[in-house]
């Protein structure tokens, strides 16, 4: 495998260097905001979200190995389990007590900026309903993948799958998906 790009820094030493995590974050904020604006339509839990991705990436951030992928795919792969995490939090918090209220204060202009960034992606909203209707590891290597802009290599090494296996499944996710979006958008709401 080749060296990793000189641009991308050591990942081990985030956890440990405010220098270094600060570089990765001014590298890394706008595509990680985009990942999860994607993926909810709450501002104030897409901050939340946003940042507990990064607090999962000083945590982790020891164990990133760069032979089993690239800095970014290793990133979406963090993201996307913060996103899967929040996801059954909350779907247990419904069960127990209900929506629980208590979310920290955004002023108007932070408001504004991620309402901004949630009604860009309201397209890429509707094609991840249309990705609902496939299993659930699959649906993580087209997002990964067509949406998140990952290679299939990269994309196959965050799920844990052969590139051979991914590029099977993706070939027929997007037929699948194709399809799904040929329908009217009324049935996608």
């Amino acid at each position: 495998m080749p060296d990793p790009d000189p641009a991308e820094g050591d990942i081990s030493r985030i956890g440990v260097d405010p220098v270094a995590f600060e570089a990765f974050y001014r590298r890394h904020v706008t595509a990680v905001g985009r990942f999860v604006a994607r993926r909810v339509d709450d501002p104030h839990l897409a901050a939340d979200l946003t940042a507990d991705v990064f607090l999962a990436v000083i945590e982790s951030a020891a164990g990133y190995r760069p032979d089993r992928g690239s800095e970014v795919g290793w990133l979406f792969g963090v993201a996307r389990n913060v996103v899967a995490d929040e996801r059954r939090r909350a779907a247990r918090r419904l069960r127990v007590a209900g929506r629980i209220a208590g979310r920290r204060d955004l002023d108007a202009d932070d408001l504004a900026r991620i309402e901004e960034r949630i009604d860009a992606e309201s397209a890429a909203r509707r094609t991840h309903r249309a990705l609902s209707e496939l299993p659930e590891e699959t649906r993580a290597l087209v997002e990964l993948v067509a949406v998140d802009g990952l290679t299939v290599a990269e994309a196959a090494a965050a799920l844990g799958l052969s590139p051979v296996a991914a590029r099977v499944r993706l070939h027929r996710a997007r037929r699948l998906v194709r399809a799904v979006l040929a329908r009217p958008a009324t049935t996608l709401a």
